[in-house]
């Protein structure tokens, strides 16, 4: 609203194309949020769509610093997790402790609050603090039997905690409550558990090209003739005689 019209209309083009693209092809999403913040770099939802298409090239620093502008222009607390987990990529779990425990947490939504919980988690086990990761995770949203947007990821990361701590049996209760609410496929889940059940997947497409490769091995030349070929070296064991006997006996 604060931009011209022509202006604000071909920054909202490529706006748009970072939301269709950034998860299907990240560094073409990327490039057109180079363009809307060369067009409109003082507009607080550029410098946002900005920071998370570096996010997703995992272009942590350069996300970071989109993202505490795209704060200060806007002076909400939305971006705090995201935040958090930049202080991740860039190896700085303890700096992303040290955000779970701000007062901008308090202010987040209940969304935004399972999502610092989930980065700190990240950043306990980051530091090596398996159990710490488990107990950071524990949260009446986790017991809940209600399912929320994040409710399937949550129960992800509680059981692939349980899981590197070796507690393997409350793992796949986990991973299985985890399947349960995961109706948008935001996790893998289900591979989980059946990687856990020992059961392996064989690609069709693999088998197609075994069968057809084993049928190649099979097939037998014929010559113009319509004499069987016989191998070469069984060949150079038969005389002229021997030869002849044998084709004879063939037919």
């Amino acid at each position: 609203m604060s931009l011209p019209k022509g202006l604000a209309e071909d920054v909202s083009r490529n706006l748009v194309m970072v939301a269709q693209l950034i998860d299907e092809d990240p560094e073409k999403a990327y490039g057109y949020s180079r363009v809307a913040l060369r067009l409109a770099s003082r507009v607080a939802a550029v410098r946002e769509a900005a920071g998370f298409a570096a996010y997703a090239t995992q272009k942590y620093s350069e996300a970071l610093a989109e993202f505490r502008a795209a704060r200060r222009m806007s002076g909400g607390v939305e971006l705090w997790p995201v935040m958090a987990d930049c202080e991740r990529g860039l190896n700085r779990p303890e700096r992303a402790l040290a955000m779970a425990g701000e007062p901008e947490v308090q202010k987040l939504d209940k969304a935004g609050q399972v999502e610092m919980r989930l980065v700190a988690a990240g950043a306990r086990r980051d530091l090596g603090q398996l159990d710490a990761a488990i107990v950071t995770l524990q949260s009446p949203e986790l017991a809940s039997t209600a399912v929320h947007p994040w409710t399937a990821r949550l129960r992800y990361a509680y059981a692939d905690a349980l899981l590197a701590a070796g507690r393997e049996r409350e793992a796949r209760e986990w991973f299985a409550k985890a399947l349960e609410a995961d109706k948008d496929g935001a996790t893998d889940a289900s591979d989980r558990l059946a990687e856990m059940d020992g059961v392996e997947f064989v690609d069709a497409f693999d088998e197609d090209e075994a069968d057809e490769e084993s049928d190649r091995g099979d097939v037998v030349d014929v010559d113009v003739e319509g004499d069987v070929d016989v191998d070469d070296e069984d060949d150079d064991d038969f005389d002229e005689d021997d030869s002849d006997d044998s084709v004879g006996d063939k037919r």
